[in-house]
C-alpha cells in the first residue's frame, strides 16, 4: 500500500499550470472531462510517477484549513529560486538555512496552498526516514 498523489482544486488551470511548471513539474497527462473535473497529472524530473493532480472544476476553491504545506525536495535552492524569480514568484515569510547545505523556503501557488521547497545537505536521503530523528518514533 502507498500513497499515489494528492488532488489539489484550483480556481484557474492555466495560472495553476504555470506556477506548478515555474516550479519544475511536468504534465504528465490530462483527463478534460470527469465528473470531478478536469484533471492535469503532474510530476516531478526526478519522478517516476504522477505525484500532484490538479482539478479543476470550475466552481471555487475554498482552502479551508486542512492542508498545511506540500514540500518539494530541490538540488539548489538558489537556482529554483531565480527560475521561480523569472515567473514573478517570490518566496514568502522566513526560510531556514541551516548546517551543511539544509535550506527551506515558502512559495504560494494562485490559490493560496504553500509549496515548500527543500535543499538537503549533501549525502541526505531522497526523502524523511527514521534516520533523521535521534529517538525512537512514537
Amino acid at each position: 500500500m502507498r500513497t499515489l498523489h494528492v488532488g489539489l482544486r484550483v480556481d484557474d488551470l492555466d495560472r495553476s499550470l504555470a506556477f506548478y511548471r515555474a516550479v519544475g513539474y511536468e504534465v504528465v497527462g490530462a483527463v478534460p472531462e470527469t465528473p470531478i473535473g478536469h484533471l492535469a497529472m503532474l510530476k516531478l524530473p526526478g519522478d517516476e510517477f504522477v505525484s500532484v493532480e490538479l482539478v479543476h472544476d470550475g466552481g471555487p476553491v475554498d482552502l479551508g484549513t486542512g492542508l498545511s504545506h506540500l514540500v518539494v525536495q530541490v538540488e539548489s535552492m538558489a537556482a529554483v529560486l531565480a527560475v521561480l524569480a523569472r515567473h514573478g514568484i517570490e518566496p514568502v515569510g522566513q526560510g531556514v538555512d541551516g548546517e551543511a547545505g539544509f535550506a527551506t523556503r515558502f512559495v504560494t501557488d494562485p490559490d493560496g496552498r504553500r509549496i515548500e521547497l527543500v535543499q538537503w545537505p549533501a549525502g541526505h536521503a531522497a526523502g524523511l526516514s527514521a534516520a533523521d530523528w535521534a529517538g525512537p518514533a512514537d
